[in-house]
């Protein structure tokens, strides 16, 4: 048995928890492989939307084993809130929720060095989620990070203790204060770590792989988008993490030969939070039209996102690196009553016109469009296929025409049961 892969392909926010949800029922295990509380998965069923920041979007089917794999970084506090929320709906994620003692662990110091950092780049500032990923990976990178399996160790005090010292002394050279008490802020992480503890703490690695040996099916689902991968997407303004398919080999220690399916999930049109590029992005009231309609604020900081429409230069480019087997496409409803809707096929740079993604987005990137006929029809009310509008259709077809990869999911709602599975 092969693992598949469930990634976004645009900056994030593309519906990956509503899918991962959705699909869960054809696997037997869902497994986180990067990202940690900046990412925000939004589920909807029984007329109640959930959100998860670290734990994988299939906790909501008790039969299926979750893993937490070893690229993702935890705040364990995060996790404490996630944790009460299953519970107080009745949930009791101790029975299938497992987390790789290799992942990391975000403490409050790496927030506020989040925070700093952000205030020191002015108004070149990355726009990040001030979580404190960044600095949890830049730890990783350095050496000198502190994972899940220390806080089990006899010498977890001095472990911590010298992550501590490093860090204070960092914001205390740059003068920085954080807006909260420190001694309040540290004891509610203390008091945290014994929500961690109430889960079996696995090496994820052998346990994924014994899954696969044993012919289960297993799902890894990624975080974020192929646009904000740190080596990949439109640097500097990306996240901290490999949000790309190779991604998930590092994030759960898979080989790139246990994988099969690369599925990508892409948005109708494009959304981004936070400063970086954006080709396509609207300024107009059709940007605000696709914002208010499409609800597109952010679900971990509630930030108003960033509209435009649907890129297929950087589509193509996102397929590319990821190997992507099929599409799903999400939230075309949004845009029912839209008379003209647009797709962006080319970039033009000066007087050249090109297909390629470049290494620098610059503001001299002007999108070349595709017009095409709004289908001006609640997309909601249908589910088959074929009964959809023709406009949408051809929507449908121009972007498989285009990439060259199958649709094979169409999602025009938000609830789970607003599906559509192409046959």
């Amino acid at each position: 048995m092969k693992l598949d892969i469930l990634l976004g392909l645009q900056w994030g926010d593309e519906g990956k928890g509503k899918v991962v949800d959705v699909l869960t029922p054809r696997y037997d295990v869902i497994a986180r492989f990067q990202g940690g509380p900046n990412a925000g998965h939004t589920l909807e069923f029984n007329g109640i939307k959930h959100v998860l920041h670290t734990i994988p979007s299939g906790i909501f089917h008790p039969q299926k084993i979750n893993i937490i794999g070893n690229g993702v970084v935890i705040d364990p506090v995060v996790f404490q809130k996630e944790i009460n929320k299953l519970e107080e709906m009745g949930i009791d994620p101790t029975q299938n929720l497992f987390i790789s003692r290799k992942a990391h662990l975000i403490l409050p110091t790496h927030k506020w060095i989040d925070a700093m950092l952000e205030i020191q780049k002015g108004e070149q500032n990355v726009g990040t989620t001030l979580k404190g990923i960044g600095p949890t990976y830049t730890d990783k990178t350095a050496r000198s990070g502190f994972r899940v399996c220390d806080i089990i160790t006899p010498d977890f005090l001095d472990k911590f203790s010298v992550i501590y010292k490093k860090h204070s002394d960092l914001l205390i050279k740059n003068g920085y204060n954080p807006n909260e008490d420190i001694e309040t802020a540290f004891q509610t992480w203390f008091d945290s770590l014994q929500t961690l503890l109430r889960f079996k703490l696995i090496d994820s690695e052998y346990e994924i792989n014994r899954y696969l040996k044993e012919g289960k099916k297993v799902l890894a689902e990624g975080a974020q988008g192929t646009l904000l991968d740190i080596d990949f997407g439109s640097y500097p303004f990306v996240t901290s993490s490999n949000t790309v398919a190779a991604g998930a080999c590092t994030g759960l220690g898979v080989a790139p030969n246990q994988t099969k399916r690369v599925i990508g999930i892409v948005k109708a049109y494009c959304t981004r939070v936070g400063s970086g590029p954006f080709p396509t992005e609207l300024f107009d009231e059709t940007g605000e039209q696709l914002r208010k309609q499409g609800h597109e604020f952010g679900s971990t900081t509630g930030r108003p996102r960033r509209c435009g429409w649907l890129d297929l230069v950087a589509l193509k480019y996102a397929i590319m690196i990821n190997g992507i087997t099929e599409l799903v496409l999400t939230k075309a409803d949004v845009m029912d009553n839209f008379d003209i809707v647009q797709i962006c096929t080319q970039y033009q740079i000066g007087d050249e016109l090109t297909n390629r993604f470049p290494a620098e987005i610059t503001a001299e990137i002007k999108p070349v469009y595709k017009k095409m006929k709004g289908w001006k029809q609640n997309l909601s009310l249908e589910k088959d296929y074929q009964n959809l509008p023709r406009e949408f259709k051809k929507y449908v077809a121009f972007i498989e025409m285009d990439t060259g990869v199958p649709i094979t999911i169409v999602s025009t709602g938000p609830d789970r049961n607003e599906t559509i599975i192409r046959k």
